[in-house]
């Protein structure tokens, strides 16, 4: 990495933080780069000030307060645990301090401070400065186990759960605009006041933002997320979730919306439109691919129950086929009026394929057929 490396090269905001009768609150940290203004107040966990910082209300914060030199507080200053005070600090309140206190020279408190700990008049050396020389001074006389415990304490959360709210050099924050010259990440279920404008801007779901949206290049809006005002892009895209409400105009070089999204103003893109559908890998909604899902298993039955049919029709067709064969091969006899049972012989069958016998009797017409059909010739001969 760098020496000269940014580490505050974005404006992050937290879930959960909003802006409450002028304070910014959140459960975490709060860090302000160099330069910065911020103008309302700040209530987290730890508040970390770079220099030349403005405030414009109060800071509140359950653990540590650093604030670096030139730094100005409009307000009070309330601080759970130490607070370090560079050189040349402006209060415009009182200081109040649970803890310790270290504090540089010429610093400016109209209210006087009050401090429960340890108070110490000096310019506070910076904690990475301070930390180094510590850790390097245990492991000289060989405390390892010591430096270990402090590297622990130093990098544990001290309660704070929630990530830091994060304010690149030379941001500017306040009730009319968010300015950061970085990108802009804005978390769930936020509360903001103002317009953001950032060079790259995503804003996660359910978050409220009483003001617009303007970046450089893309702009996402998270789902169920509310802007009470218009989304703007330069030269990116503007992708909107669904349920989300955009109470003014949308405008950018292409332009993503989802069908469950609800825009109240225009829309103007330069490039493409797309809309956007529930089932992005198919284009259909979910609900529908469930209702294909039950009309198929539905097909299926119905299949099923006309195939069970069939095979029952063709037993029975079988069975009268059976039937028919069984009664297409019955022989049908004709008692002879004479005697003796012997004498009867077959003589012709039926068109069913059923042999006729008839009696004797019967025989000497045969023969009188025969002759009729020109044989008789043949019988004289």
């Amino acid at each position: 990495m760098p020496l000269r490396s940014d580490l505050l090269d974005e404006l992050q905001i937290p879930d959960g933080t909003t802006v409450e009768e002028h304070d910014l609150v959140t459960d975490g940290d709060v860090i302000v780069g160099g330069q910065s203004t911020v103008e309302f107040g700040v209530r987290g966990h730890n508040v970390i000030a770079g220099e030349r910082v403005r405030f414009g209300g109060d800071i509140e914060a359950k653990g540590d307060c650093r604030l670096d030199m030139w730094s100005d507080v409009e307000g009070n200053v309330l601080v759970g645990e130490n607070a370090y005070i560079g050189e040349r600090v402006h209060v415009g309140g009182q200081l109040m301090v649970s803890g310790d206190l270290d504090i540089g020279d010429e610093v400016d408190i109209e209210d006087g401070f009050e401090a429960n700990g340890w108070i110490v008049i000096r310019n506070p050396m910076p904690t990475i400065v301070f930390l180094f020389v510590y850790l390097s001074h245990l492991l000289r006389i060989g405390e390892e186990e010591a430096a270990d415990e402090v590297v622990s304490e130093v990098l544990s959360d001290d309660g704070a759960e929630s990530d830091p709210v994060l304010i690149p050099r030379n941001g500017s924050v306040s009730d009319d605009a968010w300015r950061v010259s970085t990108p802009a990440t804005v978390g769930d279920d936020c509360r903001l006041h103002g317009n953001i404008r950032a060079e790259r801007l995503a804003v996660g779901e359910d978050t409220v933002v009483f003001g617009s949206l303007r970046a450089k290049s893309d702009v996402h809006v998270g789902e169920g997320t509310e802007i009470k005002g218009d989304v703007t892009t330069r030269d990116g895209t503007v992708s909107v979730a669904p349920g989300v409400t955009v109470w003014g105009d949308i405008s950018a070089t292409d332009v993503q919306l989802h069908e469950d999204a609800t825009v109240e103003g225009s829309i103007r893109a330069r490039g493409e439109m797309t809309m956007l559908q529930s089932d992005s890998g198919t284009g259909a909604p979910e609900a529908d691919e469930s209702a294909a899902d039950e009309a198929a298993e539905e097909s299926e039955t119905a299949t099923e129950a006309d195939d069970a049919e069939e095979a029952g029709g063709s037993d029975e067709d079988s069975a009268d086929e059976a039937d028919d064969s069984t009664e297409d091969t019955e022989r049908v006899t004709v008692p002879v009026e004479d005697d003796d049972a012997d004498a009867e012989r077959v003589t012709a069958a039926d068109s069913e394929g059923e042999r006729v016998t008839a009696p004797e009797d019967e025989a000497v017409d045969t023969d009188d057929d025969y002759r009729e059909n020109g044989h008789e010739a043949g019988l004289a001969e």
